[in-house]
């Protein structure tokens, strides 16, 4: 599964940040998930319980942001939402577009919780 590897590395880059700050525990990760990272939200979300299991990040909650595809057109340079099979400018329908953002994954955000876990 693709996206256990995903969640692992992603865990990676918690773990760091915890680390640099002597977190006890990760109570929060927000992720940012554009249609096109060839992630799929679904699959993330029911591999991230095995890949937290028995880490500082057991018990945090994730959160995901769905983000819009939007391009920007060659031709007349405006931005406008598009759709994953449908990259075409929204004014003038040129297929001479470039993804200005949907194709991402973004690590946006971790709480951090200083304190050991009470007994």
């Amino acid at each position: 599964m693709h996206e256990l590897s995903v969640c692992l590395s992603l865990l990676d880059q918690v773990r760091a940040i915890a680390h640099e700050h002597s977190a006890a525990r990760v109570t929060r990760i927000e992720l940012k998930v554009g249609p096109l990272s060839g992630v799929e939200v679904d699959l993330l979300r029911h591999a991230y319980p095995l890949a937290v299991a028995g880490t500082l990040a057991e018990n945090a909650e994730l959160v995901i942001e769905n983000t819009d595809i939007v391009v920007r057109c060659e031709r007349c340079g405006i931005e406008s939402d598009a759709t994953p099979n449908r990259l075409l400018c929204g004014q003038c329908g040129d297929y001479r577009t470039s993804v200005v953002s949907g194709d991402e994954l973004i690590l946006q955000r971790v709480e951090l919780d200083e304190r050991p876990p009470s007994a």
